[in-house]
């Protein structure tokens, strides 16, 4: 599992823009690919948080009450991002069968 988790912060870290860009006009926003990379930076922010204070709880120096308020944030966004993730391929899937 922390394998995958690593996969997916190299994910984060490769939609992240590397190099500056152009200043976004007001009133149109964040582009996707921004949204989409902040929201799994923060995910991953938060399943490494939930396993260090699972680690904490293991070792003794966290309480019960943070160790499960933690792995249940945790568990929320994993959700959220295995939910972005299917859509995103029920999206190419149905791309994939258009017929041209």
């Amino acid at each position: 599992m922390i394998e995958g988790l690593s996969a997916v912060g190299s994910l984060a870290r490769s939609l992240s823009p590397a190099a500056p860009q152009a200043p976004v006009p007001p009133g149109e926003g964040t582009s996707f690919e921004e949204a989409l990379g902040q929201a799994i930076g923060s995910a991953v922010g938060t399943l490494q948080a939930g396993e260090a204070a699972a680690i904490q709880g293991v070792a003794g120096t966290a309480t019960p009450m943070k160790v499960v308020e933690s792995v249940m944030e945790a568990q929320r966004s994993l959700q959220s991002v295995l939910a972005i993730r299917d859509k995103v391929v029920s999206a190419y899937q149905e791309i994939a069968r258009m017929a041209i």
